[in-house]
């Protein structure tokens, strides 16, 4: 078999030791190259016109061109798969929830090297990423997948599920997940909602702080109203809460209604936080009564957590692969029999509209 060419990788920030950082991380990894590094948008600039990388990794503060002005040039120009690779804080949140817009695969944050474990989830994101915008299908004017290695499953945050069992009397909810290119794909969906549809409750997976912009952009974009989950938050029609980057969050039953729990732990399915745990949540506390929704990513986060679902009586739905940016969590769950249905992204907002107006009670697939 002829083994496939690396990833190649140009890495463009200010930050001497950031360079350094990245190149030992993919370095490590054999299907990654570093083809170059740059200390600004302009010597990019010269090594992209040299060779072109199948990936960038940019930082968003630069010397004579910020990283937001060159991704823009580049989406123009040249698309190219862009991770922005960022310190991310509240203060540059006004930058960060326009990197989507702007055409960026993926956000993540500069590796940490405090600790040998938050250095190990570094890597683990960086690569992820990098071969996940390999892959993606551009979305301006958006790896090859590969097999999915050892990794924990949501028991490492919450028990499996003992039975199978529908709840009544309680109101209907949706639970999202979604990864790469899910971003937009999210706006896409939550815009086209009412304001008398279900409470949701979403994991996109993104780093600590993005996740709040995020949430503030999409408040002021969409008829409903969005906000970045709080431990305790109450989940209402009309409602949609994000999960906290870094944070695991879980589904709970008050009465007749529903919160969310937001939990630190372990990665889960290579992600905090996890599709899988929310989705496992769901199962376990609102059996027939949730909506189930897998879009766009990498891997098989929330694959398992799908299947969860359907077997507690819910609707599970996976995004086609006409309209993922990367058809890799939607594919897995269709492929384990997790999907009572398979629907273009343009069709999910009605499919959220029509379960809102269904009896509240059904019965299994």
């Amino acid at each position: 078999m002829t083994r496939k060419p690396p990833i190649r990788v140009l890495i463009v920030d200010d930050s001497a030791s950031v360079r350094q950082t990245l190149v030992g991380i993919l370095d490590a990894a054999a299907d990654i190259a570093v083809l170059g590094t740059a200390a600004d948008p302009f010597i990019a600039a010269r090594r992209i016109h040299e060779e072109v990388p199948d990936v960038i990794i940019l930082d968003l503060e630069m010397p004579r061109m910020d990283g937001l002005t060159f991704l823009r040039k580049i989406m123009a120009q040249r698309p190219i798969p862009v991770i922005i690779c960022s310190t991310l804080t509240d203060q540059g949140s006004r930058s960060l929830f326009e990197v989507p817009e702007a055409g960026a695969v993926d956000v993540l944050p500069k590796p940490r090297v405090d600790t040998r474990q938050f250095l190990m989830e570094s890597s683990v994101r960086v690569c992820d990423a990098v071969r996940a915008a390999a892959g993606a299908k551009l979305r301006p004017s958006r790896p090859p997948l590969r097999a999915v290695e050892a990794k924990l499953t949501a028991d490492a945050v919450l028990p499996p599920t003992t039975r199978t069992r529908s709840v009544a009397g309680t109101d209907p909810i949706v639970c999202i997940g979604a990864s790469t290119g899910g971003t937009e794909s999210l706006r896409d969906v939550l815009e086209g909602l009412p304001v008398d549809c279900p409470g949701l409750v979403i994991v996109q997976h993104m780093p600590e702080y993005f996740t709040a912009a995020f949430a503030r952009r999409l408040d002021g974009l969409c008829a409903i109203a969005v906000k970045e989950a709080e431990d305790g938050d109450a989940v209402a029609p009309g409602r949609a809460l994000i999960a906290p980057g870094g944070r695991h969050l879980l589904l709970q039953r008050s009465g007749n209604h529903y919160t969310v729990a937001v939990k630190d732990g372990p990665l889960v399915s290579r992600h905090r936080p996890s599709v899988d745990v929310l989705f496992r949540a769901a199962a376990q506390c609102a059996g027939a009564n949730a909506l189930g929704i897998l879009m766009t990513g990498m891997g098989d986060d929330g694959a398992n957590g799908l299947l969860e679902m359907r077997r507690a009586g819910a609707l599970t739905v996976a995004q086609d692969e006409e309209s993922c940016v990367v058809f890799g969590m939607p594919k897995e769950a269709i492929e384990r029999g997790a999907a009572a249905k398979v629907l273009p992204l343009d069709r999910l907002p009605h499919e959220i509209i029509r379960f809102g107006l269904a009896p509240v009670l059904r019965q299994p697939a």
